[in-house]
């Protein structure tokens, strides 16, 4: 069952490359329950099928990087980019499009918060196995309260701007 805005976020546990030691995460792959970072928080999440592909690399996280500081100004505390991919391959690729700061590449690296959202997608047929739907959500508190899903091939409601037009 795909999760629906006045649902509480599942608990799962996603990971994300930390590049600098500090604040009681070591350099590398640390896992974070999401209850404990969505907790007091107006996060938005935005999800795509995967690192490294052209409209995900082009336009989606690009958008968000464009309109961190506007979503900011308007009570945003964090922008979360999460994907099935590892936390390697979701750090390194933070890197490359240079989010540093601004969205936090979230691995979701077995789809464990991906299936309990009911966002998978199979795309098994083209080599890519089970994947993320594309995707857009405002989180207050672990609290859904918007959510937007692409229809399959699309990319028009889950961009930053459409994010920041609802807000």
């Amino acid at each position: 069952m795909t999760i629906k805005v006045g649902d509480k976020l599942p608990e799962a546990t996603l990971h994300e490359f930390i590049e600098v030691e500090g604040n009681g995460c070591s350099i590398g792959p640390n896992a974070f329950k999401v209850s404990d970072l969505v907790r007091g928080k107006k996060i938005v999440v935005f999800g795509l099928p995967g690192a490294y592909t052209p409209t995900c690399s082009a336009q989606h996280v690009p958008g968000y990087l464009k309109q961190h500081d506007a979503l900011k100004a308007k009570g945003v505390d964090e922008i979360w980019c999460v994907s099935v991919n590892d936390a390697f391959v979701m750090g390194a690729w933070g890197r490359d499009q240079q989010c540093g700061g601004k969205v936090r590449m979230m691995a979701d690296g077995s789809g464990e918060f991906t299936r309990a959202i009911g966002l998978e997608l199979d795309l098994s047929a083209r080599g890519l196995g089970v994947r993320s739907q594309r995707y857009a959500m405002l989180v207050e508190d672990g609290v859904v309260k918007s959510l937007d899903v692409e229809a399959p091939g699309k990319f028009e409601v889950s961009s930053a701007d459409a994010m920041l037009a609802r807000l």
